[in-house]
Formats: C-alpha cells, structure tokens, sequence
C-alpha cells in the first residue's frame, strides 16, 4: 500500500492495487453510493412505488438483468431476504458493495484519508462481469411469470 500526498504519484503505479490519498479518487463512486443508499432508504420507508416503471420489453415477457430489483432492495431493506433473492439475487453483491464504499466515505470523511483502488487485469473483471450479467438475464427470465406478477407487497 502507498501513501501519498500527490496524485501523480499514485497514479503512476508502484505496484499496488491499494493507495491512501488526501483526496477521494473515486467521487463518482461515492456519490453513486450515498445516492444508492438514500433511494433505498426512501424506498424502505415509502414502500414500492404504485407507477408502473416498466419498458415495453418488460409486457412482452423479456426481462433485464435488473427486473425486480426495486422489489428486492425493499425486501433486502426489511429483512426478507428469501424473497429478496426470488425477486433479483443481485440486490446482496450490491449491499455488500455499498456496505464496504460506505464504510470506505466515512472514514474517508473523518480522517481526511481516502482509500482508493486499482484494478488489475481489467479485461478478466470486464469478462467475469458480463458472464455474471448474462448468468442473472438468464436466471431472471426464467423467473419471467414472478416478475411480470403485480405487487402486492410484503410477504406473511
């Protein structure tokens, strides 16, 4: 791990996938995740909305990666996680994520030291990625029927 006062530096690569730095590198990441954070607060709060946000793929019967992803983050939210996993199993990479980016912003916020991160071999992570991707349009519209089925809220 270095630790580094110019960006450059970092930038420039010493061999480490790890780096603390004065500044965040990744703000972007981070505004992605409080904003994740905060609609799925709102969301466990409010409820599923009643708008039907849905693509006309969506009443044809196809699926995306992402259907009844709002449903499980609300079922994640309120600890069914059973169902949240019936609905889109993504929702518990994406917690984990936002767990360990949330923890990384506050300490980032009270020391004034951000951890940033690199990857290496991109291409594998770029090919693992859309595997996992075509896995879960698989699995979710195998899963067609549930996820064209009205909400009806949460379950007994």
């Amino acid at each position: 791990m270095n630790v580094d006062q110019d960006p450059p530096q970092a930038r420039a690569g010493t061999g480490s996938w790890l780096s603390i730095r004065s500044r965040d590198p990744h703000r972007s990441l981070t505004a992605l995740t409080l904003t994740g954070l905060l609609t799925a607060v709102v969301l466990a709060v409010a409820g599923v909305p009643r708008a039907n946000l849905h693509g006309p793929l969506h009443f044809a019967g196809i699926m995306d990666p992402l259907c009844g992803g709002t449903r499980a983050t609300y079922l994640f939210a309120h600890g069914q996680w059973t169902a949240a996993w019936t609905y889109n199993p993504i929702i518990f990479p994406l917690a984990f994520a936002a767990a360990v980016l949330l923890c990384r912003t506050v300490i980032g916020l009270t020391t004034r030291r951000w951890l940033g991160f690199r990857l290496s071999h991109k291409r594998l992570w770029i090919i693992a990625l859309l595997v996992a991707i075509a896995a879960l349009e698989v699995r979710q519209q195998l899963h067609a029927d549930l996820l064209m089925e009205p909400w009806t809220g949460l379950p007994s």
